[in-house]
């Protein structure tokens, strides 16, 4: 048994279906008595649900959150939480709501409070990522750290097949880092193996029938020990790839996950043997980047990252931004075979080891 530390997360867990019925209750817990809701615009109506569920507690709506967490659209969501006299805040949504929140809670202080409605896991995290003039940068810190996470299957039922196939594969990416990570233990371990296990079996079955609650609450599950492995262990090549590119060209923070994971591992593979063979494993398939390439082929998510808005004339600014204060990774990062990494990635191609010829 190699040696290990592991620390769990101080925060409150609450799952289940309807769980976010229990919204005031929570607050209570956290004495907070005047929370400001986070939301996208697109999910207005249901931060106004939330607020019915708070109650007196309901101080006010922001309704600005973004991708990638921009430090302006911080800024004024912290003017608005001061003007409201919030002493917390409630984040319901996606990645990027559950990053404004983060933001907030890092500048201010204020207890979070975070629901959410995608596979994403950030919640489960002290790891905030924002962005200032098209970078993307990532800091730790106890405060950025959510006090209570409520799942609540309901508020996934209505996650479209599309995303929520990204956003699982998101979820998925978090696990299989955590299996190779620097600091890896067995009980992330454990968790990560459980999650891709999850999400693997609950993903198809959504496709297939997407009011399967059995499945989304499956799904919501792999989601969260997903969310715990991102939060307890260090990540590699596969999130600098990611941070990169969402950052720099503004790309959707699910699909590029999904789109950039088998290539990931396909360059990792040979350093950790043991792990491709787990995963491969896991995931009843011969070859683990093959296997993950195959798995997102069939839940119909983008082949590259040109279908996502990159522009073929980035790949090699990417190439140079991932070379830059690099991650820990398991093989050494050398830059032509990083750049054939993004190559592949963007024009969609199968991953392949070092060496392997490009299709044309």
């Amino acid at each position: 048994m190699y040696p290990f530390v592991y620390q769990s997360l101080p925060l409150r867990v609450v799952f289940g279906e309807g769980a976010s019925a229990r919204l005031a209750d929570e607050a209570d817990l956290l004495t907070v008595r005047r929370a400001l809701v986070l939301t996208t615009a697109g999910h207005e109506r249901l931060g106004r649900e939330m607020a019915e569920r708070l109650g007196g507690r309901f101080a006010g709506l922001f309704a600005g959150a973004v991708m990638h967490t921009p430090v302006g659209v911080t800024e004024e969501a912290v003017r608005r939480a001061a003007d409201a006299k919030a002493d917390g805040v409630v984040a319901v949504g996606g990645g990027s709501t559950i990053g404004l929140g983060k933001a907030i809670s890092l500048r201010t202080g204020l207890p979070q409070i975070a629901i959410p409605t995608t596979y994403a896991g950030s919640e489960m995290t002290p790891i905030l990522g924002q962005t200032r003039d098209g970078v993307k940068t990532t800091q730790s810190a106890s405060k950025i750290l959510p006090k209570t996470v409520i799942y609540d299957v309901d508020l996934t039922l209505s996650l479209p097949v599309s995303i929520a196939a990204v956003s699982g594969m998101n979820a998925m990416a978090h696990s299989v880092e955590a299996l190779y990570a620097k600091d890896r233990n067995p009980i992330i371990s454990l968790m990560a193996t459980e999650a891709i296990r999850a999400l693997a079996g609950a993903l198809p079955d959504i496709a297939r029938a997407p009011d399967d609650r059995d499945a989304r609450s499956r799904a919501l599950y792999g989601a969260w020990l997903s969310g715990v492995c991102l939060g307890s262990v260090g990540m590699a090549l596969h999130h600098k790839l990611c941070h990169v590119l969402g950052g720099t060209f503004n790309l959707p923070h699910a699909e590029t996950h999904a789109i950039v994971l088998p290539h990931a591992m396909a360059y990792n593979s040979t350093a950790v043997p043991d792990v491709d063979r787990h995963l491969a494993e896991i995931l009843g398939v011969s070859e683990s980047s093959a296997g993950l390439y195959a798995f997102s082929r069939q839940l119909g998510i983008p082949a590259g990252l040109r279908e996502i808005g990159m522009a073929e004339s980035g790949i090699d600014r990417a190439a140079d931004l991932a070379m830059a204060d690099p991650y820990w990774n398991p093989r050494p990062l050398k830059r032509g075979a990083i750049q054939d990494l993004i190559a592949r990635a963007w024009a969609g191609e199968p991953p392949a080891a070092e060496g392997q010829p490009r299709q044309r």
